[in-house]
């Protein structure tokens, strides 16, 4: 199944992210269900991933977040002797489970208790994002000649207009300097044969 995103993009800006989360999603096949595993929302801006791992230890699993996603490893280590076992109902087998991180997700911490696996994961508001409240003066509204004065921009226009005339003066007088080397070379040139005549 494939969504058509065209309408999206013709009045948004920067959703094509969620539109490849989407594809992603919708192709992939369903996940194996081993290890079992809850996601709930704790607060309003933090999550708990919780994971049934029985019989891993802390040292057999490996958490790692890189590109906005978390992956969850785990692989038991074979040092036990080899037992005959007429009924395994408890999988020991390695599994790696990977989870889509939305932006400004951070990975808190992890903990792992009586089996379950338990992470942390809390959604960080950058400053720069955060709702911020603009002071409102009285008076009349400043212009840019009062910037000016207050140092927050000394250029003007009477600055720029000497530095316009001197390149234009500079560029018209170039071309003046440029044909009088080769009348200094003739004349020199004339010179040499009167003093060899003399």
């Amino acid at each position: 199944m494939s969504y058509d995103f065209a309408p999206l993009f013709r009045s948004a800006i920067g959703f094509d992210r969620l539109a490849q989360l989407v594809d992603t999603a919708a192709q992939n096949p369903v996940s194996a269900s081993y290890p079992p595993y809850n996601i709930e929302k704790v607060a309003d801006s933090q999550y708990m991933l919780t994971m049934a791992v029985a019989g891993f230890g802390p040292g057999d699993i490996e958490l790692t977040v890189q590109d906005n996603t978390l992956i969850v490893a785990g692989r038991v280590a074979s040092t036990q002797p080899e037992r005959e076992i007429l009924y395994r109902g408890i999988a020991k087998r390695a599994f790696e489970r990977r989870f889509v991180l939305a932006d400004h997700i951070v990975v808190e911490n992890a903990n792992l208790d009586n089996g379950l696996l338990c992470i942390a994961v809390r959604h960080v508001v950058p400053e720069a994002l955060k709702p911020r409240r603009i002071p409102i003066s009285s008076g009349a509204p400043a212009t840019v000649t009062q910037a000016a004065e207050h140092g927050e921009d000394r250029t003007t226009p009477e600055t720029q207009a000497p530095v316009a005339v001197t390149a234009a003066q500079a560029d018209a007088a170039l071309p003046a300097r440029v044909p009088s080397a080769p009348f200094a070379t003739e004349a020199a040139e004339g010179a040499t044969p009167s003093r060899q005549a003399a």
